[in-house]
């Protein structure tokens, strides 16, 4: 045989063999081997919520968000979990805040522009009934039992009770100067406003739920009263002062017993974990949240949110909060 002949033959022997490994490759068996598929995008930290997202209130089991939309006169449903928008619901003029009953069968919207309540069905997502209420409606809070919603009437300097199985206003309580918030303690029997003053000294009012009649007058906290939270044993109220400071009040005596604690500039809405343990405090111009420990009445923690917080909602195990950013069109979403 020829070298030429030679160098032939094996060339086609090793294609040959090639060509056999490759085919056993194809239909041998294999053992089997993990996989790794690609790791998911982090969720987005915000959800886009159009019309200027101001009041927020979540479902008891924090599946829902309802965020409302100033300018758009709607309120928004947001889905928390896949943080997407997946309903809108026509509600009165410019709505401040929301609401949801215990059961999370209704929820109620403030309408500052149309000075009225609009109730929404949370089953069907329509709006059920549109109660009038006094100028300005602002902040909102529904009672433990779900029997009364209490609304802050900022222009008409009262408070406007509405009887939420008859879905009727049966009161008009008469507070401080520009109520903008209210806060119910747990056993129903007291309802906290804050009055922030505009042009008079801010106040604290305190009706009792019984009579529909104010009952005290810790006087003034503060230059520029705002927010408001109680506790869950109903003993201590949280109260922001839009100068930077948020001060402790003892319900029994009215007094201020802690506090002012220095927070952000601006602060304005303010909240209480479940278990009473924290407070999360938005300050509007600092672009954060301040976070107070109810043990020490110390800020323990500061939080940026990338914009000018309006109104915060924590879910029940206080592991995350949604903040709207009505600036931004957002909803910020914050893992605690």
């Amino acid at each position: 045989m020829s070298t030429r002949s030679s160098r032939r033959h094996r060339a086609a022997r090793l294609a040959s063999a090639v060509l056999l490994a490759l085919a056993g490759a194809l239909v041998a068996p294999t053992t089997a081997t993990s996989v790794t598929s690609p790791t998911p995008p982090p969720a987005r930290p915000y959800v886009t919520v159009p019309g200027r997202p101001y009041g927020i209130a979540l479902t008891s089991d924090g599946s829902h968000a309802y965020v409302t939309a100033y300018e758009e006169a709607r309120v928004t449903v947001v889905d928390t979990a896949a943080r997407k928008v997946v309903a809108r619901i026509p509600v009165g003029l410019r709505p401040v805040d929301v609401a949801l009953t215990p059961d999370g069968r209704r929820a109620y919207v403030s309408n500052a522009g149309s000075d009225d309540v609009s109730v929404v069905d949370t089953a069907s997502g329509t709006r059920v009934a549109d109660i009038r209420v006094g100028e300005e409606p602002r902040g909102l809070a529904i009672s433990a039992d779900g029997r009364r919603a209490y609304v802050a009437d900022a222009f008409s300097n009262s408070v406007s009770v509405i009887d939420t199985t008859t879905g009727r206003k049966t009161a008009d309580i008469k507070v401080g100067s520009t109520p903008v918030d209210v806060a119910v303690s747990p056993d129903g029997r007291r309802v906290y406003v804050t009055n922030n003053g505009y042009g008079t000294p801010a106040s604290l009012s305190v009706i009792d739920t019984a009579t529909d009649r104010v009952v005290g007058w810790p006087g003034r906290i503060g230059n520029f009263t705002a927010g408001v939270a109680v506790t869950p044993d109903g003993q201590r109220l949280y109260v922001t002062d839009q100068g930077g400071t948020v001060s402790v009040v003892d319900t029994g005596t009215g007094k201020v017993t802690a506090g002012p604690i220095p927070v952000g500039l601006k602060p304005t809405d303010i909240v209480m974990s479940a278990d009473g343990g924290r407070v999360y405090v938005a300050n509007v111009q600092s672009k954060t949240l301040s976070v107070i420990d109810t043990s020490t009445d110390k800020v323990v923690g500061t939080i940026g949110v990338g914009g000018f917080p309006d109104r915060v909602a924590l879910t029940r195990d206080g592991h995350r909060a949604y903040v709207t950013i009505s600036s931004s069109d957002a909803v910020r979403v914050l893992d605690l």
